[in-house]
């Protein structure tokens, strides 16, 4: 079985063509080491050195140097919308309270379903809808979305799960003049862990 070691960011591709896909969902797209099946049925070994979100369009890189592109498969979402950018940005801030992983686009917010969010968020002013979309939320528990590596973001602030209940929200400002995502090894409070194979 041929081995995928190394992921390629879409932006780093440079050109090069995939001989296959993969479509994952969010959460499968969070991986270190697992057997994987590619769309037109060809099996293969994820194996990385350290737990890496893959991204939409990025790329694994097989031991023959083929490459098969990541896909993001649609999954059941709660879309938030509100009646103007002040309400959505002030909804953003209660699910980031939240520590939850969020889609954050120029109109809308998209969640994984949950009803107590649900609620909130219509107590807030939202509207909301079910609908089935790939979902490429902001970096947290799984890293950073587009060419950045899990758990590092720079230039974005981050949240980090406790398991204490406590929500906090971080803006760590380091010399380097970036903010730095936390590894925390243990399960945050949808059962995400952030050191996952």
């Amino acid at each position: 079985m041929q081995r995928a070691t190394r992921v390629i960011r879409r932006a780093d591709l440079a050109g090069r063509t995939c001989a296959d896909t993969v479509t994952l969902d969010r959460e499968a797209r969070y991986r270190r080491r697992i057997a994987m099946t590619s769309d037109a049925g060809h099996g293969f070994l994820l194996d990385l050195a350290e737990a890496t979100y893959m991204a939409h369009g990025d790329a694994l890189e097989l031991d023959d140097g083929s490459l098969v592109c990541v896909a993001a498969a649609p999954e059941d979402l709660l879309e938030v919308r509100c009646a103007d950018p002040l309400a959505l940005a002030r909804i953003a801030w209660h699910i980031g309270n939240r520590h939850t992983p969020a889609e954050i686009t120029a109109d809308a917010i998209y969640l994984q379903p949950d009803h107590v969010l649900a609620s909130m968020v219509a107590r807030l002013g939202a509207r909301t809808r079910h609908v089935v979309r790939p979902f490429e939320p902001e970096g947290g528990a799984y890293g950073s979305k587009g060419p950045l590596q899990a758990g590092h973001h720079h230039g974005t602030p981050h949240t980090h799960d406790h398991h204490h209940g406590e929500s906090h929200e971080h803006g760590h400002s380091h010399h380097h003049g970036h903010d730095h995502a936390h590894e925390h090894h243990h399960d945050g409070p949808h059962g995400y862990r952030h050191s996952a194979d």
